[in-house]
């Protein structure tokens, strides 16, 4: 006991001298104590108050809140047997296998899915988050921002305003990152720099957000980031667009389809369904656990939310992407060709009938988005009936290929190129 009380001492006092040794540094450092009358001074102007303490990067559970959604009543727990994505299994397998889904949902499954809200990750990423926040408020006078969802999370948010300095700047940018990606580091800086205005956020989880990136809280932060953005940054829906990336393009779609009278929807390498590219990369042995994880819990169909939104579409596929190829190296197995198709279908249903006893149009479409762009400009140039060059151009209107693997960020020139085209549909 003696020896114990003692170690007990020695870490108690050593870890109160480094306390009080960083208060001392603190309290003799005069940026911290300019920083400290600046956040506990009096709040008299509340905008004038946020704008005073933007310049500082601290605690962001100290952060001011910006906006706050009406809240809803709290849902139900979920039970594990409310679903079931496997019914032609015995009863005894599909009630094992729902239990299964169940536990692993709620432990791993749902930080395989979206690794950034990993908090390992996030410490190895914390100097990059902190560096991208400082190139964003320094750089492009970013002003960050944290709102409250309906569900009770908190989202980190940054907005670059750029309606006084450019002409583009009165279209807003929301942009949506990947599973592994935030905004500090992500794909908002390309709109910002091709002169809109945009609003960048991280998913519940990642970062300084709350919650976890479930479906329903995915779909409660961007509906907040929508509402933030019309009702404190005074834009209207006609002059927002959507930006989503990888599995970013749910939430984006998702928003697209709440909100139809939005600018456009843009998906950069996304897909029209989360559970082949799980299949994928699970072994064979798991295919019935994979499915009912994803179908019970996780259920990203972007298809299904895109033929809701009536608005303005452009889709960027990657023609090198290793993780929307079901088999790498095979542009004709990327998910996004299943999701133009989704979008074609929905839109020119004329299209899809026979033409003089030929095979159906959804043949040769699905054989004519296989290919590049480079190679549908060299099969154009061929001696091609009128049909087939409608379906050229029908992929033309609503899809462009960008040479690169999945988590090259696009670049301007791109981004102002796809912009240019959707603003003009």
């Amino acid at each position: 006991m003696n020896t114990l009380f003692y170690l007990i001492g020695t870490v108690g006092c050593f870890f109160s001298l480094t306390l009080f040794m960083r208060s001392l540094g603190r309290a003799s450092n005069p940026d911290y104590v300019e920083f400290l009358h600046t956040l506990y001074r009096p709040v008299v102007d509340e905008k004038s108050y946020v704008e005073s303490i933007r310049k500082y990067d601290f605690d962001f559970n100290r952060w001011p809140i910006s906006f706050i959604m009406d809240p809803i009543a709290s849902e139900p727990a979920v039970n594990p047997f409310s679903k079931c994505a496997n019914p032609e299994l015995p009863y005894y397998k599909r009630v094992a296998i729902q239990i299964l889904a169940y536990f692993a949902i709620n432990t791993f499954a749902i930080r395989l899915i979206y690794p950034g809200c990993v908090g390992v990750l996030q410490n190895i990423l914390w100097t990059a988050l902190e560096e991208g926040r400082l190139n964003l408020v320094e750089v492009y006078n970013g002003k960050r921002a944290r709102i409250v969802t309906a569900d009770g999370n908190t989202i980190d948010t940054m907005f670059v305003d750029n309606r006084l300095t450019s002409l583009n700047g009165r279209i807003l940018v929301i942009c949506s990152e990947g599973n592994s990606g935030f905004y500090e580091v992500g794909i908002m800086v390309t709109p910002a720099k091709a002169g809109f205005s945009t609003l960048g956020w991280n998913h519940p989880g990642f970062g300084d957000s709350t919650g976890f990136p479930f479906p329903r809280q995915e779909q409660n932060a961007i509906d907040a980031v929508v509402q933030y953005a019309i009702n404190e940054l005074d834009f209207r829906v006609e002059d927002i667009v959507m930006f989503g990336w990888s599995i970013g393009g749910y939430v984006s779609a998702w928003a697209a389809a709440s909100y139809p009278d939005m600018r456009g929807l843009i998906l950069d390498a996304s897909f029209d369904d989360l559970l082949p590219l799980a299949i994928k990369q699970m072994p064979s042995s798991w295919n019935y656990l994979v499915k009912e994880v994803i179908r019970s819990y996780v259920d990203l169909n972007v298809g299904d939310l895109l033929v809701r939104y009536p608005g303005p579409v452009q889709l960027v596929r990657r023609t090198e992407d290793e993780v929307i190829c079901i088999r790498q190296g095979q542009l004709a197995t990327n998910r996004g060709n299943y999701l133009f198709l989704r979008l074609v279908v929905s839109r020119h249903p004329e299209f899809f009938e026979e033409i003089n006893g030929e095979k159906p149009v959804i043949d040769l479409l699905q054989a004519c988005v296989a290919l590049s762009d480079q190679q549908r400009i060299v099969l154009s140039r061929t001696d091609l009936p009128e049909s087939k060059r409608r379906l050229l151009r029908m992929i033309e209107k609503y899809m462009r290929d960008y040479r690169s693997s999945h988590c090259t960020v696009l670049p301007e020139s791109n981004f102002k190129a796809v912009m240019e085209t959707l603003l003009n549909m």
